[in-house]
């Protein structure tokens, strides 16, 4: 009776899933693995309130296979070796489909867990269907990810959003009776951030909460939802133009403008990790070795409000913007590796030089592989004259040091090392 009405009208088959038409359109990837009988083992990787449970549970039913369900959050290795044991005893009347076993959040699962299911995934015993907000190749262990397809669930559009609102006073009796009209939806799509189940959910609240006939409009919306919500859409412009705003006052040396900004995606409900990649890529792009402990920091505040979460991890990252943002700038790393990746573009792939090359057969030494190689720890200061570079590009200069105290320090020691390629 209590159930919510994102659970009432989630669909049953494929013909009711909206969106992700690349993966259950006639010619979708899903859709065909189903016709065909083949489940593998697969992750959806995807913003939250896509549709990634509902289409494990159409896969299952589609597919007649039990249906177990974990969720990452409060599951641990005991509990994930419980339900493998369940998945095995059940198979006894599918000699040819496992049950499929549905692990929410699977990136919160530590290394050990998600360890405890490849025997299980490799025998066959249960079909993995993983579902996770984060990209899967830093989150699932290499081990447990060859084994396993991923496809990448889209976030909904604003047309997809607001059919789904339609269906709802259509299809949903409780809705449906209320006979509400849906004048504007800019509050509802800002407020749920993309997220089909949220936009249900302040739906219902406002549909329920209202007399029948209600106009549903932007001020009804904000005046009926109690809470403190800021307007930010994760998945839009604003998404892109807070980031930008963010990134840009820590370059600028403003640590006000920063914490401004990073108030603003917190209190939006902007990942934590998505902000501390950001810090973590600013730290080199925009600092390097102007000061490398910058680098650290980031590092350290990533690991760190990953184990925190919210709210604390705000106090992390403002820590972590603030120190970046009053630490001295350089891009050098970024222009060199820059310059160089636009070198090797131009000149191709251009020989080794023989003095470095690796020599670990008697052939390759009969060659001239590392023949005149000056092994710099045998002469003073630990450094000798030797060519690095292949001859067409000797003596280029990619790295040039920054303006600042540390790489002033730098250019002072290539000034001294290298006297034909740093004159000035």
């Amino acid at each position: 009776m209590n159930e919510p009405l994102a659970e009432r009208l989630r669909p049953k088959k494929l013909e009711d899933y909206l969106s992700q038409q690349h993966l259950v359109g006639p010619k979708g990837a899903l859709r065909q693995q189903l016709k065909q009988g083949m489940i593998p083992s697969m992750i959806f990787w995807g913003p939250p309130g896509v549709g990634k449970t509902t289409l494990a549970n159409i896969i299952a039913t589609a597919s007649e296979r039990p249906f177990f369900t974990l969720s990452a959050i409060s599951s641990g290795v005991k509990d994930v070796r419980e339900v493998i044991e369940k998945a095995k005893k059940s198979d006894g009347l599918f000699t040819t489909k496992s049950p499929i076993l549905f692990i929410d959040e699977i990136h919160r699962f530590s290394k050990s867990q998600q360890d405890s299911l490849l025997g299980a995934v490799e025998k066959g015993w249960v079909t993995l269907i993983g579902a996770t907000t984060e990209n899967p190749s830093f989150e699932v262990i290499s081990a447990l990810l060859s084994r396993c397809q991923v496809y990448i669930l889209k976030p909904f559009t604003k047309e997809d959003l607001i059919a789904l609102l339609k269906r709802a006073m259509v299809e949903d009796r409780t809705i449906a009776a209320k006979k509400v009209q849906l004048k504007e939806t800019e509050a509802l799509l800002r407020l749920s951030g993309g997220d089909a189940r949220k936009l249900l959910n302040i739906f219902e609240l406002l549909v329920t909460s209202s007399e029948e006939g209600t106009a549903i409009t932007n001020d009804l919306v904000f005046e009926k939802v109690q809470q403190n919500t800021v307007l930010y859409d994760k998945t839009g412009e604003q998404h892109y133009d807070i980031i930008s705003a963010f990134i840009k006052s820590i370059r600028g040396s403003d640590p006000n403008g920063a914490v401004y900004w990073l108030a603003r995606m917190i209190e939006g409900g902007e990942d934590v990790k998505f902000i501390a990649r950001r810090l973590l890529i600013l730290a080199s792009e925009d600092i390097g070795n102007a000061n490398p402990t910058a680098l650290v920091i980031a590092n350290n505040t990533f690991q760190a409000v990953n184990t925190i979460g919210y709210p604390e991890a705000r106090i992390i990252l403002s820590q972590c913007a603030t120190y970046l943002a009053t630490s001295p700038k350089s891009n050098a790393a970024y222009m060199a590796i820059n310059e160089a990746v636009s070198l090797v573009k131009k000149t191709g792939n251009l020989s080794v030089p023989l003095a470095i090359r690796n020599a670990p057969t008697k052939l390759m030494k009969d060659l001239g592989y590392g023949n005149n190689y000056k092994y710099a720890h045998n002469y003073e200061g630990n450094f000798a004259q030797e060519e690095f570079l292949p001859e067409e590009i000797k003596n280029t200069i990619l790295y040039n040091p920054g303006q600042n105290q540390r790489e002033n320090a730098q250019r002072e020691f290539l000034k001294k090392r290298w006297k034909n390629k740093y004159p000035y």
